[in-house]
């Protein structure tokens, strides 16, 4: 029987697709660690990749994650890392083989076990579903997913933590996931080191509490926080967060030594409340969390405890993405300069907006912003800041419409501004914006016994 850790090390790599590609192989050199998770997929991005699939049946992954593996594939081989990464999108099996051909490669042939899990995508049974009387009805508005069913180009459930358990049970080195939730690729090491049963709802609600705390990478080691910011040290090199977790569900967020950044309390709370609704039930395919009950204390410079931490059992339901297309958009700019940057900006909005009335376009909807003046901040900024003494104002301003055609002509209608309104624009270098399709989300709930998830577990 295989002895249990002590503790065990799960760094964060990526908190979104596009993060620093330097994260990952700082933290597996950076100092040891047991697990390198990486976290790839939001809503939208499952929507960019079932349209990359739908062009090349070879694609629907997050391709950058191959580059990255062949960089620190022989390093986590030689020091026995392993990895959970949900960059398999909608195509985790194209990703997982992408990876074997890596390794095969870097002659790693015989050295690495690479587990898929797979279950997630449910777009090819849509239809079957909603035959069954799973209406799939949007979360926010009631509506049925059949009101659009025929503009839906992506649907993927949220599986959880325990498939990625089975993969590593199974003996993967490298776990490749689709449709797996942030936090369940944090919690399923904690699950596999220390036998975690799954009615341990107090332990798995700290294994997932864990997981939130690094999802988002520097989000909770520095990046991005509002505490005392100007004083948080060379985020240059900033040093992403590690778990360092113990069987009875404490765990201790900390950072390699001599990396930037800050790991504390109150950045630690920011990531904390980060997508945040209700802090008595954040709810997971593997439990509820009870975030009210997470405590907090620094332990020295840069490392956080986190104990307390209680939870309640799962609930009978998945989550469902659904994205599907809603029509067309195009967002153009222009820059005007100081004396009267913002009465310039407001005149050209108002312009702008009678030449599309002239030519009968309808839009469903026009948006303005004038950055500079109130874009982040709105009316509060207007009624704080002396708005004539603005140096220079960004117009931006934006149409949505199912008729493209009608974005189009807007298109054409932003340059003439240049020379017939009003003086002294610039910044128009990026040239005529384009229509753009609108990918829209659709949240659902699924009956748990409606999907079934699959794990293969292949030697490279």
């Amino acid at each position: 029987m295989k002895s249990q850790p002590a503790t065990v090390r799960i760094a964060a790599g990526q908190g979104f697709w596009g993060d620093w590609l330097e994260a990952p192989y700082r933290q597996v050199t950076g100092g040891p660690v047991d697990y390198l998770m990486m976290d790839y997929l939001a809503e939208v991005t499952m929507s960019i990749l079932q349209k990359q699939k739908s062009r090349d049946a070879s694609l629907g992954y997050a391709r950058d994650f191959i580059p990255l593996m062949e960089r620190i594939l022989p390093i986590v081989v030689e020091r026995g890392i392993k990895i959970t990464a949900n960059a398999g999108g909608v195509n985790p099996r194209a990703c997982a083989e992408a990876v074997a051909e890596t390794a095969r490669r870097l002659r790693l042939g015989g050295k690495l076990r690479i587990g898929v899990v797979m279950g997630d995508d449910l777009l090819g049974r849509l239809d079957g579903l909603l035959a069954r009387g799973h209406e799939l009805r949007n979360l926010d508005t009631g509506r049925p997913l059949s009101d659009v069913r025929d503009r839906v180009v992506s649907a993927n459930a949220y599986l959880g933590a325990w498939p990625v358990v089975d993969a590593l049970r199974g003996g993967a080195d490298v776990v490749v996931t689709g449709r797996v939730t942030d936090t369940g690729l944090t919690l399923a090491p904690m699950i596999h080191a220390f036998g975690w049963q799954p009615d341990a709802w107090d332990l798995l609600a700290a294994g997932t509490v864990a997981g939130h705390t690094i999802e988002c990478g520097a989000q909770s080691s520095g990046g991005n926080c509002l505490v005392d910011w100007e004083r948080i040290p060379d985020l240059a090199n900033v040093g992403y967060p590690i778990v360092d977790a113990a069987p009875d569900g404490t765990f201790e967020i900390f950072k390699h030594p001599g990396t930037g950044g800050r790991i504390s309390v109150a950045g630690v709370t920011e990531q904390l409340v980060y997508e945040m609704g209700n802090p008595t039930e954040y709810i997971t395919p593997d439990c509820i969390a009870d975030f009210t009950t997470i405590r907090l204390q620094q332990k020295g410079k840069d490392r956080v405890r986190v104990s307390g931490v209680q939870g309640r059992p799962a609930t009978d339901k998945l989550k469902v993405s659904v994205a599907y297309f809603y029509g067309y958009k195009a967002v153009g700019t222009l820059v005007y300069a100081w004396p009267d940057a913002y009465k310039k900006a407001q005149a050209a909005d108002r312009i702008l907006r009678q030449r599309l009335a002239d030519l009968g376009l309808t839009f469903e909807a026009v948006l303005t912003e004038f950055v500079g003046a109130d874009a982040t901040h709105g009316p509060l900024a207007r009624a704080a800041t002396p708005l004539d003494e603005l140096p220079e104002v960004q117009l931006r301003i934006g149409v949505r419409s199912p008729d493209k055609a009608a974005v189009e002509r807007f298109t054409w209608e932003i340059a003439p501004l240049i020379l017939n309104g009003p003086p002294s624009v610039t910044g128009f270098a990026g040239g005529r914006p384009k229509p753009e399709e609108i990918v829209a989300y659709w949240p659902a709930l699924l009956d748990k016994r409606m999907v079934e998830p699959c794990v293969e577990v292949v030697e490279v």
